[in-house]
């Protein structure tokens, strides 16, 4: 995946200042990004993140990257004074968002009120970014339909990464872009789950549980083996690495899949939800042609010179 290079000019954000210090020291000691990435065991993609300020670094890896470029603690007193929590949620946040999402070797997912992005058909997505901000503006709105769909194609080969999501009962219950486009995406659910790297479960309505968490979330384990907890608020995502939050958001994952059904019972509630969907668009076609018919009549059968005669439609055999 292509990362931006951290463009020349003023900049507001302390994390981005702390990379471009990495991104000139590492470069003053001679080292490439893969070089550095070798001796402190991480991936070449991590040192881009770093050198970005779009993702922190435990004290640990500072301490060694301080003493590798010979910086004499400057590192350390700088990434002291930078508040990540803060600056990780800076305007660019969907993009650190998909940078994490990309890179994670595993997901674990709680969704309330709509299907998980990684978990959309096409027809759903066209449904989702067709109400937003996108629907008067084709170009952006290609361009939102093509990143989410092509987000979901490293988990659907084989030996993807691990994708594990509790569906809220809501998230199924709840209608986008209507039966059809509802029935499509419960036969997708069913399909998906045939992956042995996919795994979705079913939190049913009024399963009683001590605390659930109050928005969907998501735990995204990165090659390195830390782990990030990614939420939203209104118009903006929220990350944090800190140990205790991550801790705290495993145990409330862990409490959560308690009371799930079983992948065969969610399965089943699916494949019903789906039967549901599928007489629901039955009826509203075979009403809408209803009308149709209706309407045709009543437009197509006028006396000459004379008032229209009402129009009406035959018993079926």
């Amino acid at each position: 995946m292509a990362h931006r290079r951290l463009e020349a000019g003023p900049t507001k954000s302390p994390a981005e200042l702390f990379g471009e210090a990495v991104r000139f020291a590492r470069e003053r000691a001679g080292y490439t990004q893969g070089q550095l990435g070798k001796l402190l065991h991480l991936d070449r993609t991590v040192i881009t993140r770093f050198e970005s300020g779009s993702r922190s670094m435990d004290r640990e890896t500072v301490e060694r990257l301080d003493e590798l470029l010979a910086m004499g603690g400057l590192l350390v007193r700088l990434w002291e004074r930078v508040d990540w929590q803060a600056d990780i949620e800076s305007p660019n946040w969907f993009e650190k968002f998909t940078d994490l999402e990309g890179e994670a070797v595993a997901i674990r997912v709680i969704q309330f009120n709509r299907i998980n992005g990684l978990l959309q058909c096409e027809e759903y997505v066209h449904a989702m970014i067709g109400t937003g901000r996108a629907r008067n503006n084709p170009k952006l709105y290609t361009e939102l339909v093509d990143g989410r769909l092509n987000r979901q194609g490293r988990f659907l080969v084989p030996d993807g990464p691990t994708l594990m999501v509790v569906l809220d009962e809501s998230a199924i219950r709840t209608v986008i872009g209507g039966p059809g486009v509802m029935r499509r995406q419960m036969e997708h659910l069913l399909a998906v789950t045939e992956r042995s790297n996919i795994v979705v479960e079913v939190l049913p309505f009024g399963r009683p549980l001590p605390t659930t968490p109050s928005t969907s979330m998501l735990l995204m384990l990165l090659p390195d083996g830390r782990e990030w907890v990614y939420s939203e608020s209104l118009y903006r995502g929220h990350f944090s690495d800190a140990p205790e939050v991550v801790e705290k958001s495993r145990r409330d994952f862990d409490v959560v899949r308690s009371a799930v059904h079983s992948p065969g019972e969610s399965r089943a509630l699916i494949a019903d939800a789906m039967e549901e969907y599928r007489f629901a668009e039955r009826r509203s076609e075979n009403g809408h042609l209803a009308q149709e018919h209706l309407q045709r009549g009543r437009w197509g059968r006028v006396h000459r010179g004379g008032p229209r005669i009402p129009f009406r439609l035959r018993p079926g055999p």
